[in-house]
């Protein structure tokens, strides 16, 4: 793993543990890591992350959202759910074999996915999000890189620590929201842009 995905997975490792949230990381087998590389078009850093920091139970849990990272051994089930969902709903057909998923909200049941044809000089790509449901997939960023969005879910908790448990109303959402934009600014500013976050 190169140093600034190291960082940016070092950083969630560390406020999973300062808001005492459990959390387990572990680490894919090559083979299975070089099988979801031939199906899936995997690029090298979102690789080198699952052989370092597959992420067995890892949920972010914020007032707005909770964004479950998917581990490597249920990727290829997470593909085609969302080309043809189980629960008898017909799935836009408008997604992008270069989508890769790799995270879920688990309040909303959105994909969050790579776009893997838009690869970065550091074997990475961008993440986006899409409403489920729809009767189109409309992409809408959620981070320029995997190492920005992932330093983006560590920043959203760590500003959610200081929202406390207790159920959260309207005004709450739209103060945590405040509070996230700035700090999403200062990592990616194009995701700021996009609006996901804020």
């Amino acid at each position: 793993m190169d140093s600034d995905l190291a960082d940016a997975v070092d950083g969630l490792k560390a406020v999973f543990q300062r808001r005492k949230i459990e959390c387990a990381f572990g680490k894919t087998d090559k083979a299975l890591i070089e099988d979801l590389r031939k199906q899936l078009r995997i690029p090298s850093r979102f690789r080198s992350f699952l052989a370092s920091a597959d992420p067995l139970k890892v949920e972010t849990v914020t007032p707005v959202e909770r964004v479950r990272l998917l581990p490597s051994a249920e990727l290829v089930k997470a593909q085609s759910a969302v080309v043809s969902p189980s629960e008898g709903g017909k799935a836009p057909a408008d997604w992008k074999p270069a989508w890769v998923v790799i995270a879920e909200s688990s309040l909303l049941g959105d994909p969050y996915f790579l776009d893997t044809s838009k690869p970065d000089p550091e074997g990475d790509c961008p993440v986006y999000t899409a409403m489920s449901g729809q009767e189109r997939w409309v992409p809408t960023l959620a981070a320029s890189s995997f190492a920005q969005f992932l330093r983006i879910l560590s920043t959203a908790m760590e500003i959610a620590a200081g929202f406390g448990d207790a159920i959260m109303d309207d005004e709450d959402e739209d103060s945590f929201r405040e509070a996230l934009g700035p700090k999403v600014k200062v990592i990616d500013a194009a995701a700021l842009r996009a609006g996901h976050w804020t």
